[in-house]
């Protein structure tokens, strides 16, 4: 959706807009085209609804890659996401992420390679890929570190916590 030289991008996939490789796809055919388009000149991204900007990756994806013992696939997706946020950071055009509740994992990911995020006052961010035993995957790692600072990355990628929006505001990140 655009207008007025703004285009409207919404994650819609529920209950959680949570990310797996077709959003992710999408995603990417989606910032090739308005980086592309001469009419756009900025993007706002959010999620569908209040409830949720992006909970993360779709967990029921990770575990079929973990039960096929399918390492290689993973990979594959991670560099997938990998792309798709590198091609969203230097598209050239300013990128705010408007974070309405949960931004988790690949969704703070997704926020990071945005030039602007803002976030409502029920928003919770946060990492907590650490309790499932992997790392964030799409390079949000390096991004918190830039954005807010190595000791907050530090904190959010280790602890896996939950960041309220008062708390991602005094670090930052928002």
């Amino acid at each position: 959706d655009s207008a007025d030289g703004l285009a409207r991008v919404t994650i819609d996939r529920p209950k959680a807009n949570a990310l797996n490789r077709q959003v992710v796809e999408e995603l990417g055919r989606c910032f090739r085209e308005i980086s592309a388009s001469d009419a756009v000149r900025g993007v706002i991204l959010t999620g569908a609804g209040d409830k949720f900007f992006v909970a993360g990756a779709d967990i029921g994806g990770l575990a079929e890659f973990a039960k096929a013992k399918d390492a290689l696939a993973a990979r594959a997706d991670s560099r997938l996401g990998q792309e798709v946020l590198n091609l969203l950071e230097s598209m050239g055009k300013p990128v705010i992420a408007a974070i309405n509740g949960y931004c988790l994992g690949g969704g703070l990911e997704l926020a990071l390679a945005c030039t602007l995020r803002t976030a409502s006052t029920t928003a919770k961010l946060g990492l907590p890929e650490v309790t499932l035993g992997i790392i964030p995957g799409y390079g949000g790692t390096q991004r918190l570190a830039r954005i807010a600072s190595p000791a907050v990355a530090r904190e959010w990628i280790l602890t896996g916590d939950h960041y309220g929006a008062d708390e991602a505001l005094r670090t930052g990140v928002v």
